[in-house]
This record gives structure tokens, C-alpha cells and sequence, in this order.
């Protein structure tokens, strides 16, 4: 016990966050795991699918909401109540049937879990000196791969045992018990009573003066005027949609192109997500030693999301491999260089906008990224089944580096 006291607090509290970033992706990515099992049970067809991934990304469409929530209420108040929402909405999958239930719980859920991100940005800006903010959101985001590698042996265990249901039962009846543990764990630097104060000096000193929390609330007309909005928001515009294809139809190619099982799908279709919890820290790795070399932090997250852009092209060959384990290798591929790119791009909300906006800047920046997703999803469900999943692999190859670009262009370094 006397080795935990001398964990910094900032870096206690990021761990607990960790555990909301698993639970929260554990909750979306049970349906594309159990999808093989419930269209199968349910008559649901790949168009009807599509509309059920569809429904969850235009929940989250409405992040900035989420984002404009949290910056109004703060963390400690707001998170509990997220949580508690989406918690509530996981459980409630168990008791539903047909595609049009599914549709209405998952745009629920996607309202409720997208308050994720805009959270993490905000505990992240709040918590943590600039050079360690790049850390600090790729432990986060270990929790989101963590949470869909922890869904496949969740879900064949649920089957075997009772039925798919079980999983949702689970989840959320783990979301309930975090929910209680943040409320009582958690407040803001200012008002914690166990930070110190040379913890506290320590956070104080590495945050850049022009970011200083300021008493008016955010003002989505001003923050949608400013270029470095555009320029974090239409890169995650077309990232994102790898994130969906891994987490929501991942397991429907590997059983119905690769001719996998529920078995073999818990055997394999987690790797992707292990491979994306090393990115989450290579991002940060790659930004760190970049600025030992004195290259400023704006540029190096810049080149840590165009290494990942390119590490991103293998995605393109998936639909090519002609062994089942060849296609899994380029798949964890994907899923590394996604996070790579990823982390880098969503931390540089809290690079970029005060203290009092980031969660609303993030949640429009994610908006974006679920735009991406939801439009990705619906020509996927529509096209699948006539021209199979080799023309999506290649396009999720090729537009990260359109993002990189975007990348460059817009976003200014603060002066």
C-alpha cells in the first residue's frame, strides 16, 4: 500500500478513467461479436444491420452535446450520469427483439457513450502538464481496445452458458458499479482533497497560460469559425470509419468470408484490438521522441498521425489475402496504425481549446468521426452483399493519408 501512495493522483485518476474507456467499448462492441449469432436467431439481414451500426453512429452524432454537458456540469456530476445512462440502456439489450428495437437501444446507447471522448479530453486538459497529455490519452484509450478485446470471450462464454444476452447483462451491470466508484473518487484539481500541493504546482506549471479555463461557457458558433477545428474534425472524419468496420463488422466477414465460428471469431477477432492497445502507446512514444528533438508538439502529433497514415495503407490489401491469418495480420495492422493516428489526433483538442471548451470542441471533432462511421456503416449494409468487402478495405487504406493532408493544412500552431 505504501507503493500506491506514491503513484501521483493525477496518474490514479487516469487509470480509474481507463476503466470507463473498457467498459464503454466492451457495451458497443457486444453486438458486433454476437452479430453472427443474433441475425441468424432474429431473420435480420445485412441492409437491416447496417441500419442497427447506422442508429448507434447518429447517437453519438450528438457528442457535442455530450462534449457542451460536460463543460457545463463538469466531470464528477456529468460522467456519473453517462455512465449510468449508457449502463441502463446495455442492460435493456437483453430484453429486445427484431432489427427496429435493436435500431432504437443503439442510437440510445450512442447518445450516451459519446460522452466518452469529450470526458477523457477534458480530464486529460484538466489533469495533466502538457507534455504528458499524449500519454495520458493513450493509457485512456487502451481502455476502448482493452474493452472490444474483452467482448469476443465475453460473448462465446454468454452463449455457451445461457445466451447472448447474458453479455448485455454483464456490461452493463459492471457500467452501474464504476458509475458509483467515479462519484465518489473523482473532482477536479482545485477541489480534490487528497491532491497535493506539489502535485498540484506541478499540473499548474505545464499548461500553457492561453488555455486557462474561462467563466463564460463554450460558444459552438465561435468554436465552429476556427480552423483547428476543421482541421482535428475532418481528419477523424475519415479515420473513424476503420473503428467501425473492426468493432461492428469484423466478425461478420470473418464468419461469412473467412468461414470462421463463434469459436474461432473469440480465438481471433480480439488480436485487431490488442495490436490497437500498442498503438495507443506508440502515438504518444512517437511524439515524445520527436520533441526531444526539438520538433514543436503540434507538428510531432502532425507526423505521429501521418506515420499511422501510412502504416494504414496495409488495410487495403486485406480483401487480397489469400490465407484467413493473412488477412487477420493486415487486420491488426489496421488496427495498430488506427490508434497510432487516432490518439494523436483526438489529443490535440486538449492542445488547442481552453480548459472550458475542449469537451465541446472534442465532441464536435467526434461528430465528425462518427459521421464517418455512420455513412461508412449504411453503404456497407447496402453494397456488401453485391460487391463484397474488398472495395471498403481499400478505401479505409487510402483516406487516412487525404487526413494527413487535412491534417497540415488546417491546423495552426498556437503562437
Amino acid at each position: 500500500m505504501k507503493g500506491l501512495k506514491r503513484i501521483p493522483l493525477r496518474w490514479m485518476i487516469i487509470s480509474l478513467f481507463v476503466g470507463a474507456m473498457v467498459i464503454n467499448y466492451l457495451a458497443r462492441s457486444i453486438m458486433g461479436v454476437a452479430a453472427p449469432t443474433i441475425l441468424a436467431e432474429q431473420g435480420i439481414s445485412s441492409a437491416q444491420y447496417g441500419w442497427i451500426t447506422g442508429a448507434f453512429q447518429l447517437g453519438v452524432l450528438l457528442q457535442p452535446v455530450a462534449g457542451y454537458f460536460l463543460d457545463s456540469v463538469g466531470l464528477r456530476i456529468g460522467f456519473t450520469f453517462c455512465v449510468i445512462a449508457w449502463s441502463m440502456i446495455t442492460l435493456c439489450h437483453a430484453l429486445v427483439n427484431g432489427w427496429a428495437g435493436f435500431a432504437a437501444l443503439r442510437g440510445l446507447l450512442g447518445l450516451a457513450e459519446g460522452s466518452a471522448q469529450p470526458a477523457g479530453q477534458k480530464l486529460v486538459a484538466e489533469w495533466f502538464p502538457s507534455r504528458e497529455r499524449g500519454l495520458a490519452g493513450g493509457i485512456y484509450n487502451i481502455g476502448a481496445s482493452f474493452g472490444a478485446v474483452f467482448a469476443p470471450p465475453l460473448v462465446a462464454w454468454a452463449v455457451m452458458t445461457h445466451s447472448w444476452r447474458l453479455a448485455f447483462v454483464v456490461a452493463g451491470g459492471v457500467g452501474l458499479i464504476w458509475a458509483i466508484l467515479w462519484y465518489l473518487h473523482y473532482d477536479t484539481p482545485a477541489r480534490h482533497r487528497r491532491l497535493g500541493a506539489a502535485e498540484r504546482d506541478h499540473i499548474a506549471a505545464g499548461q500553457e497560460d492561453r488555455l486557462s479555463a474561462r467563466a463564460e461557457r463554450p460558444s459552438i458558433s465561435a468554436l465552429i469559425r476556427r480552423r483547428d477545428l476543421w482541421g482535428i474534425a475532418l481528419p477523424r472524419l475519415l479515420a473513424d470509419p476503420v473503428w467501425g468496420m473492426l468493432s461492428f463488422w469484423m466478425p461478420l466477414y470473418l464468419a461469412r468470408v473467412r468461414g470462421f465460428d463463434l469459436g474461432q471469431i473469440a480465438l481471433f477477432a480480439w488480436l485487431p484490438f490488442l495490436a490497437a492497445d500498442l498503438g495507443c502507446l506508440f502515438g504518444p512514444a512517437v511524439v515524445a521522441f520527436l520533441q526531444r528533438r526539438q520538433v514543436d508538439l503540434i507538428d510531432a502529433r502532425r507526423w505521429a498521425f501521418t506515420l499511422g497514415a501510412l502504416m494504414m495503407t496495409g488495410m487495403a490489401f486485406v480483401g487480397l489475402a489469400t490465407n484467413p491469418y493473412g488477412a487477420i495480420a493486415l487486420l491488426c495492422l489496421g488496427g495498430f496504425a488506427h490508434q497510432t493516428l487516432s490518439v494523436s489526433v483526438i489529443t490535440m483538442a486538449s492542445d488547442l481549446f481552453a480548459r472550458n471548451e475542449v469537451a465541446t470542441a472534442a465532441g464536435m471533432a467526434g461528430l465528425a468521426g462518427n459521421l464517418g462511421v455512420l455513412v461508412f456503416s449504411l453503404l456497407l449494409g447496402q453494397m456488401v452483399d453485391q460487391v463484397g468487402y474488398g472495395p471498403f478495405f481499400i478505401l479505409l487504406g487510402l483516406l487516412d493519408l487525404l487526413g494527413a493532408v487535412i491534417l497540415w493544412t488546417l491546423v495552426r500552431k498556437p503562437q
